[in-house]
């Protein structure tokens, strides 16, 4: 992605509501106008207390101008309505400033939220090749904590744009009092805000770190939480308590070292300003006592004018400290650079003939050795197809293809006569059930976990499922029955327990295709025959698909493909395969002999 400026960067996020950004800089102005305006009126409130009785200054455009808004008021009222007047000033610009706040809250929050949903939608979009890539917790951090200190960056950004309107309506007013000392003003300021930015340019490389020790920090926790079973088997615990001190030590550094240079802003501009203010007004009074109320209201916009300035300041560096975290979710939410896999246009509805590869080959690194080398191979349908093969023949990258979790890289893949890339996505894998050995849990009911198959499937449609899944009796007997949640990922739950529920997701969800992937690979002999029987039935006038390392469990597959270094080495029954006295023959020889 092309480098930007924070601005740059935020500035497509502003234009999905195009009409709150100009709404709330032009409240913010009249609420400026509104202080400046009640402020100004203390020129004439306080020449109304001197005997001249407001002829000072009168050769000043402002000063006349606000002297004749009240030239027809007695003496005696005038004090009072001046008063009433600043007093109503000031009402309506902490009217104007509160529905500005109101406003900017309400746009905050959605743009916040829109940019986690188009995360996650971005997440579940994206190719999972990336996704393989990407560390979980470095997505997780952007997701959660880049995402609302993008938002934050946003704020400061608004912000910004109403304290340099306040600014400008400010100077204006000061420029209309005397254009000599606002000239002198500016030029001081001006070099109080360079002295700040020699001393703060550091912000821009700590805000990088800050995004990179807590994607650290992040990734530790997802890890700690996923492998806690590990942790403890291996007595682990000091270890990652260790590993887990460190990254949040790094994450503690950082942080307050981002913090040393932000706050530093403050009480640095507070105190040359302030310093700037005292030898502004004893300069002015030395020269010409009698201009006293035009003085002191000069020094009162100065006064209300330096606080924005330091603000201006502030939010600059604060800006450029959430840069990182802003460039972290835009690169994130940028589609040039990853891959995806595109829909096609043809709808599917039926397997009617057979899938079909076509000297397909597959790399997941073109700097890596190919994981699928110019495979073809037939897969019938309504038959039963088993896929065997030492580790890393490619028998997972296989299924990926065909699920279309990735798209070959040479070759084709058929189904009947259409190429699967043309193919509506969708329909394609709402044909498609895949059982296998790492079930995943929602962290939900039984039931939603089984619904999770066919959204719109019934009360008794779930039920029916978990019958012919042999789940339906020890789900009964849980505390709450189907409404039983199971946990972080089905921690409640026995692996058999898991297997059956995910194996009535797959009946529920009634595919033509089924995805039986090492399904039955790593349970006890009783939960493998309750599975297996259950697959017996699901089986029948589907086209199925097994990955297996058990060789007994696929005696009766209609055709077995074996698969070695990415290739397609043997094919045909088991007889046929075992009469070659191949790979096949000796995998199957090795595990009899085992057992």
């Amino acid at each position: 992605m092309k480098k930007t400026n924070v601005i740059g960067s935020l500035f497509p996020l502003l234009k999905l509501y195009p009409w709150a950004i100009p709404t709330i800089i032009i409240i913010g102005i009249l609420s400026s106008f509104s202080e400046g305006l009640g402020i100004s009126l203390f020129i004439p409130l306080l020449q109304s207390l001197s005997e001249n009785n407001g002829q000072l200054d009168s050769s000043n455009f402002l000063i006349r101008s606000l002297n004749n808004l009240f030239v027809n008021f007695s003496p005696d009222s005038r004090l009072l309505i001046i008063a009433l007047s600043i007093l109503a000033s000031i009402i309506l610009k902490n009217g104007l400033a509160y529905s500005n706040a109101v406003l900017f809250s309400w746009l905050n929050c959605r743009i916040g939220h829109q940019l986690r949903s188009q995360i996650f939608r971005q997440l579940l979009n994206v190719s999972y090749s990336f996704l393989e890539v990407s560390e979980s917790g470095k997505l997780m951090n952007t997701l959660t904590n880049e995402t609302w200190r993008t938002s934050q960056a946003l704020s400061v950004l608004v912000g910004l744009t109403i304290i340099t309107c306040t600014i400008i309506v400010y100077t204006i007013l000061l420029l209309l009092i005397s254009w000599q000392m606002t000239l002198l003003v500016a030029i001081c300021m001006v070099l109080i805000s360079f002295i700040i930015q020699l001393l703060t340019r550091q912000i821009n490389t700590v805000g990088k770190q800050a995004v990179q020790v807590n994607s650290n920090l992040a990734n530790r926790m997802w890890e700690g939480f996923a492998g806690m079973k590990v942790i403890r088997t291996f007595g682990r615990e000091e270890y990652e308590q260790k590993r887990f001190d460190e990254a949040s030590n790094q994450v503690r550094h950082i942080f307050l070292k981002l913090d040393i240079f932000s706050r530093v802003v403050a009480p640095l501009s507070e105190v040359l300003s302030t310093i700037l203010l005292l030898i502004i007004l004893v300069i002015a009074l030395l020269q010409d006592r009698s201009a006293l109320p035009t003085l002191l209201t000069f020094i009162f916009i100065l006064y209300r004018l330096q606080p924005q300035v330091k603000m201006l300041d502030g939010a600059r560096v604060e800006l450029i400290a959430l840069k990182s975290a802003v460039d972290d979710v835009i690169s994130l939410l940028d589609c040039s650079d990853k891959p995806y896999i595109r829909s096609g246009s043809i709808p599917f509805s039926n397997l009617t003939q057979r899938i079909y590869l076509e000297s397909v080959g597959f790399y997941y690194n073109t700097s890596e050795n190919p994981a699928i080398k110019d495979m073809s191979l037939s897969i019938p349908a309504g038959k039963t197809t088993a896929i065997v093969g030492p580790s890393g023949a490619g028998k997972s990258t296989l299924i990926g293809l065909i699920c279309r979790f990735y798209d070959v890289t040479s070759g084709e893949i058929y189904i009947d006569k259409y190429p699967l890339r043309e193919l509506n996505l969708n329909d394609w894998r709402n044909q498609i059930a895949i059982v296998s050995q790492d079930v995943h849990m929602f962290s939900t009911t039984v039931f939603d976990n089984i619904a999770y198959g066919r959204l719109e499937a019934t009360e008794q449609e779930i039920i029916a499922a978990a019958k012919l899944a042999n789940a339906h009796n020890f789900i009964i007997q849980l505390p709450q029955g189907y409404d039983t949640k199971v946990g972080e990922r089905g921690m409640r739950l026995s692996g058999g327990q898991k297997q059956r529920i995910a194996l009535a997701r797959a009946i529920v969800r009634n595919p033509q295709i089924l995805i039986l992937d090492e399904a039955t690979n790593a349970l006890d002999s009783i939960s493998e025959h309750l599975i297996q029987e259950a697959l017996n039935t699901l089986s029948q006038n589907r086209t199925v698909i097994v990955i297996a390392h058990r060789l007994s469990t696929i005696e009766k597959a209609d055709q077995i493909i074996v698969l070695n270094e990415g290739q397609v080495v043997e094919q045909g029954n088991l007889q046929q395969l075992l009469q070659l006295n191949g790979l096949f023959a000796h995998l199957y020889n090795l595990q009899h002999r085992n057992n």
